[in-house]
């Protein structure tokens, strides 16, 4: 499978320990932190609300519960700006200075003892998805439907997008945690072999995590993988760890693999031994602009701004603000919005760091077609796409693209091809959605 090589600029904050950041003034939780449904407010203004009290309400089976950080009050539920670039319903809570726990945080007595239904049921009222940017809620990949055996773990800590250390750091920090919730999962699941995977640029990480697992029961154990982009995507990191490769238009389940986020895995972790929600999260802010580049503890709902300033603020203007890391975040007009369970890095790029170019018509260099990891022929399907002929972009599979922006990085036409492929995939499931309507696939 291709991959790239984009300078990783790790450096200023892969040694930086995780600071736990106060409680801000003011808190926006965005009902629409994960894939599927959003969720529904349980609150109105003015109502108080407890630390770790569920305030949104998963709205169907892919959907998820969103819990309050803090005890405050309620001073607006209202839309706003999120960190996905749109608007949706937020909570905005303020802080009551207290900490005052809400009576559903229990830890389970003893989480052996619970059959997988119970754990799973636990892990969806906690409100857990990945977090490793997909954001799908977590609860939904660990019911795997009947007939479907999940024989192999994949515990993802390659964190390949340059400048995010969050999962670093937390592999180096919290190990343990991590490695509790691996062995939660594989309960639920019944799988018989766990693997860690970790970029071998991480070599504290990968000794810390060696360490809590030599004395782990059965077949589990260390996969240390070459640095290259994106080996943290799933299909990927499957190929790279067990040599399976799955299909197209094919789901992990289907060899019979399932991979979660080393976040995602401590958060299990928390949610069911100490009974806690997730309300907070680890994140990297960095970039040439911020005057001391960080790893956070922060709570769900804080503004990119007040992250910012935890960080001693800024030197100068960015030049770009992106929400996660350069090759797969999205870049934002603010930093009003607040932080949410994806995100995993705040990026602010300095004017200097930012190319203006011009695209112009594909070359035919085959670079794209080298590096896809996904071994589509990018510079076809955008011809494709800027043509709006979606029949032929589906044909040539464009839906199996995962968006990594491998093929835009090297090309050097500077084409929109990323842009070209998410305007393809809506345009396709569109098409497919009317055919399923008309009751056939014609």
């Amino acid at each position: 499978m291709g991959c790239a090589h984009p300078p990783y600029r790790k450096h200023a904050t892969a040694s930086s320990p995780i600071e736990v950041m106060p409680v801000p003034r003011r808190l926006c939780l965005s009902l629409a932190q994960h894939l599927g449904a959003p969720s529904k407010s349980m609150v109105k203004k003015g109502d108080a609300v407890l630390r770790g009290q569920p305030v949104g309400e998963a709205t169907g089976y892919v959907s998820s519960w969103v819990h309050s950080p803090v005890a405050g009050v309620v001073k607006a539920v209202e839309e706003m700006p999120t960190v996905s670039g749109r608007t949706a319903t937020v909570i905005e809570i303020e802080p009551s200075g207290e900490d005052r726990l809400h009576e559903s945080c229990k830890p389970a007595p003893d989480w052996n003892s619970l059959s997988a239904k119970q754990l799973v049921e636990l892990v969806a009222r906690a409100g857990i998805i990945g977090m490793g940017g997909a954001g799908f809620p977590t609860h939904v990949k660990l019911s795997p439907p009947s007939g479907k055996t999940i024989d192999t773990l994949i515990i993802n800590g390659a964190e390949c997008e340059p400048y995010l250390t969050a999962d670093h750091r937390l592999m180096v920090e919290q190990a343990w945690n991590i490695w509790e919730g691996a062995t939660i999962i594989r309960k639920i699941l019944g799988a018989k072999a766990v693997k860690v995977a970790v970029e071998d640029n991480k070599p504290d990480a990968i000794e810390a995590m060696q360490k809590v697992m030599s004395n782990a029961d059965g077949d589990a154990d260390m996969v240390v993988l070459k640095t290259e982009y994106p080996q943290g995507a799933e299909k990927q990191l499957i190929y790279a760890v067990t040599g399976r490769e799955v299909p197209s238009g094919g789901l992990p389940m289907d060899v019979g693999a399932l991979v979660e986020n080393v976040a995602t895995a401590a958060a299990i972790s928390n949610a069911i031994v100490a009974g806690i929600p997730l309300t907070r999260r680890v994140v990297t802010v960095t970039g040439d602009c911020v005057r001391t580049p960080k790893n956070i503890l922060a709570s769900m709902g804080t503004t990119l701004q007040d992250l910012v300033d935890f960080c001693g603020g800024i030197t100068r203007e960015p030049g770009k603000i992106i929400c996660g890391g350069p090759m797969m975040g999205i870049a934002l007009a603010s930093l009003e919005p607040g932080m949410n369970k994806t995100t995993s890095g705040l990026v602010l790029l300095a004017p200097s760091d930012i190319v203006s170019f011009t695209s112009m018509p594909c070359i035919a260099c085959g670079r794209c077609v080298i590096v896809c990891p996904m071994r589509l022929m990018p510079c076809t399907l955008s011809e494709c796409i800027e043509a709006e002929n979606y029949a032929a972009a589906e044909a040539n599979d464009v839906m199996d693209c995962i968006e990594c922006g491998s093929c835009a990085f090297e090309c050097p036409a500077h084409r929109p091809l990323v842009q070209h492929m998410k305007q393809g995939k809506t345009r396709v499931t569109t098409m497919r959605k009317a055919r399923e309507a008309k009751g056939g696939s014609q």
